[in-house]
């Protein structure tokens, strides 16, 4: 394998994002082997994807089929993705994961600074794409006073009073609304407690409330202080579901039980096929002396894409990731090193096969 290569690929964890980030990297030209510790049967709608079933990804068999690839794709829960990386790190491959988790970026960070190959965790819907937009924005002013990001994936028919489906990993969800979030106020880069900084929001017509959740800025903290005067991430909801989040998790002391807090709300809000994903971020700032305001606000429904209908999440995950790995494959970024999101260029990243399916 030479410096530049990236060929083949395995993908760990065939869920949802998984299985639809395979099939993603097929039809942009990647040669992919999918791993799972599930026995899964092949078939017509695999295509041209192998599948590896039934390795134990913390065991040396996961290391026998690193040893085969170019990169690894890890879309397996937040926790597992450290021993990874470091895993990836020892075969000299690249290594790109979904997760929002701080302390396991640190890690993969750390492993950065020795790899001769590409090390790029947060490459979902946020951290990942939202990003890459906001970095565009902040580039258009030559003195930006405030980033706003805001996201929220949602069913499009909420029921009861949370008003929610999980159609992400539990454990992400449990670990957003829980631990603290960096933010950069008035150019001061500090943490501030999760669930709070609530505000109303307004996407076509639909109205949602926004609190602070951890984890969604990535490295933009550290990118933009000095720089940008304010940055901030929120999490939306349909109104009314903060509060229930935090009676769920403070007065009843659920933060104390965050295991059995996801299956507890798995149970009363399990995945929907009809959700949306709302993004809304929005930019301010000085051009040639005029203040300006910059937005990207969309709502993105369940499409076919990878010949696979996919939920909202988890084509907006997916393809953010896949289009990734196109541009290091295509040298539209380093071929080694830690890439942050932010690193990103938009307009080459909506070039790609897959980043096109965000102009749709």
């Amino acid at each position: 394998m030479t410096a530049s290569s990236l060929e083949r690929i395995a993908v760990l964890g065939l869920g949802k994002v998984g299985m639809l980030a395979a099939h993603l990297l097929a039809d942009a030209g990647f040669d992919v082997v999918g791993i799972d510790q599930r026995e899964i049967a092949g078939g017509p709608e695999l295509g041209s994807i192998e599948i590896a079933g039934g390795v134990d990804v913390a065991s040396d068999a996961l290391d026998r089929h690193l040893a085969d690839v170019d990169a690894v794709l890890s879309c397996l829960p937040y926790h597992l993705n450290t021993a990874v990386a470091e895993r990836a790190h020892r075969a000299q491959i690249h290594y790109f994961d979904l997760t929002e988790d701080v302390p396991t970026t640190d890690r993969i960070r750390e492993l950065a600074a020795t790899s001769p190959r590409v090390m790029a965790p947060q490459c979902g819907l946020a951290p990942g794409f939202v990003g890459i937009v906001a970095a565009g924005q902040i580039a258009t002013f030559d003195r930006c006073r405030s980033v706003r990001m805001r996201v929220g994936a949602l069913p499009q028919h909420p029921t009861g009073l949370l008003a929610y489906a999980f159609n992400w990993s539990p454990e992400g969800v449990v670990n957003e609304y829980l631990n603290d979030c960096e933010v950069i106020e008035d150019g001061e880069r500090k943490w501030v407690s999760p669930m709070e900084w609530h505000e109303t929001i307004h996407v076509s017509g639909t109205r949602l409330e926004a609190f602070t959740t951890s984890g969604g800025l990535g490295t933009m903290c550290e990118t933009y202080h000095g720089v940008v005067e304010n940055l901030d991430y929120k999490t939306m909801r349909y109104p009314g579901h903060m509060d229930l989040m935090n009676f769920f998790f403070h007065e009843l002391l659920m933060r104390e039980r965050r295991e059995d807090a996801g299956r507890i709300l798995t149970n009363a809000k399990p995945p929907v096929d009809d959700d949306v994903v709302y993004v809304h971020v929005a930019a301010e700032g000085e051009r040639d002396g005029r203040l300006g305001r910059a937005e990207f606000v969309r709502s993105y429904l369940p499409k076919v894409v990878g010949g696979i209908r996919s939920t909202a999440i988890a084509w907006t995950t997916a393809s953010s990731v896949v289009a990734v790995i196109e541009m290091v494959r295509d040298g539209a970024l380093p071929s080694s090193g830690f890439i942050k999101q932010e690193d990103v260029d938009l307009e080459a990243f909506l070039a790609t096969t897959t980043g096109s399916h965000f102009l749709d």
